[in-house]
């Protein structure tokens, strides 16, 4: 891979041979889109296959778009290993984002954001004309079960789409096809994440882990509903070990606004809770690594459990709905419902549909990402890229982009809107002071969500 990089000798950073490092910059909107793209970032420049004999260093840089979802540093230590230093990541707004690849001269930029963050950072990017821009890749942190057209034309644009399956990738080259837009951009891989070691029973080891999700299912009566079985199977089966896996703590935000943390709903069950149940954090892997059973609605940690061949339970319990995103288990042979599981019953998957999930255990993991990094690395090695088209423009979606890109204070052109571009603030206090207003303002928020919002809302169905 010859450099690409804009930027002055001096400025370069070079490994001990004197070749110059593949620069490469993730940006993520929340702690899940982080782990994805970090990993993502990780995979496509690094690996055995013939694409990589002659392998560049490579320096990652970590971006966070500022926002809602901005991970704390908890969750960004949480996420587990991406190796990046999370002490090193740091917070931008859209326009600073953009300034820093003009600066800076990235070889590859990997979009871990929401679809309509991905479209405003693409037609940002193109606004900057750079004589030699990076290399764009986004995709998917996990089931693409909503939303599929929309997310899927927000991301339209970027030099590879990375589908997580080969389900995924049929799916996505359909709708491409479908309006008429250029698919050839859509690449199968698999989720970054996966791994670690194959289950193995141990003797007097029982577990049972619900992955629980922040916004699946949404309602109070639904969530409590599932607390309660959880907490009914914990007292059923005293010598089993029952973990609810948690994915934030209260204040903070994932990739979706969690308004009725389970931890509220916990301290209101009636009878309290069995001393084998316990609310659990940390890193999915390491919950996996003792884990016996894993139950959950739709959540992407039962791929991430299958993958290991950890036995795994899909609810029907709130019935098969889209607005669930359970209808994506359709064929799996994993929904089932607590009677069962309470009974003893263990789902069996069907291996066909898992291959089609890319989580089959029959060693195709490891070359999954052997075509997209082949693919990357051909886009660094052409002598310049091609404009930045996204299927969206200001022509073919006059009544949608530019709202999508004010939200990120950019014009319908992609440049920053008047007012987006503000001098940053120097000296130790200020940069202090404003980071403490920012944090406080982005803690009301989500207090306001989960605490104020579910209250205004009984109100109003008075």
């Amino acid at each position: 891979m010859p450099p690409r990089t804009s930027r002055t000798a001096e400025q370069a950073v070079t490994a001990p041979d004197g070749s110059t490092a593949l620069r490469v910059a993730v940006l993520a909107d929340s702690d899940t889109r982080w782990k994805w793209g970090a990993l993502t970032a990780r995979r496509l420049t690094t690996g055995t296959d013939a694409s990589l004999r002659h392998e560049r260093p490579v320096e990652v840089s970590g971006l966070l778009l500022r926002g809602r979802a901005t991970p704390t540093p908890r969750q960004l230590a949480e996420v587990g290993e991406v190796g990046i230093d999370a002490g090193r990541v740091r917070e931008v707004t859209a326009v600073e984002f953009l300034h820093t690849v003009r600066d800076e001269g990235y070889d590859l930029v990997v979009l871990a954001l929401v679809g309509g963050a991905v479209q405003a950072m693409l037609h940002g990017l193109a606004a900057l004309e750079l004589p030699r821009r990076p290399v764009i890749v986004t995709g998917y942190v996990g089931v693409v079960y909503e939303k599929l057209a929309d997310g899927l034309l927000l991301r339209h644009g970027a030099d590879v789409v990375l589908a997580n399956s080969r389900h995924d990738a049929e799916r996505f080259r359909a709708v491409y096809e479908g309006v008429g837009a250029d698919a050839s951009a859509v690449t199968e891989a698999a989720l970054p994440f996966l791994g670690g070691a194959p289950h193995q029973p141990e003797e007097g080891r029982d577990t049972v882990v619900f992955a629980a999700q922040p916004s699946v299912p949404a309602s109070r009566a639904d969530r409590t509903y599932l607390l309660r079985r959880l907490v009914e199977h914990a007292r059923l089966h005293p010598r089993r070990e029952v973990l609810l896996k948690l994915r934030s703590k209260p204040g903070e935000h994932t990739t979706h606004i969690e308004e009725l943390p389970y931890q509220r709903l916990a301290e209101k069950l009636p009878g309290g809770l069995p001393p084998n149940f316990r609310l659990v954090y940390g890193h999915m892997g390491e919950v996996l690594d003792r884990t016996d059973l894993l139950v959950t609605v739709s959540s992407t940690a039962a791929l991430e459990s299958l993958h290991r061949r950890i036995p795994t339970a899909v609810l029907s319990d709130l019935g098969v709905r889209e607005t669930l995103g359970n209808h994506h288990f359709i064929g799996s042979g994993l929904l089932t419902s607590w009677d069962r599981l309470d009974g003893g019953f263990r789902p069996r998957p069907d291996e066909k549909w898992l291959a089609g999930q890319g989580v089959a255990a029959d060693g195709t993991y490891a070359t999954a990402y052997d075509t997209a990094r082949a693919a990357v690395t051909a886009l660094l090695e052409r002598d310049g890229l091609p404009p930045l088209a996204p299927y969206y423009t200001p022509a073919t979606a006059p009544g949608y982009l530019p709202g999508i890109l004010a939200r990120h204070h950019l014009g319908p052109d992609g440049h920053p809107l008047p007012g987006a571009v503000t001098a940053r603030e120097t000296g130790r206090v200020r940069g202090a002071v404003r980071e403490t207003v920012r944090n406080a303002a982005r803690g009301a928020y989500r207090q306001g969500v989960q605490r104020v919002a579910p209250v205004i809302r009984r109100m109003g169905e008075l």
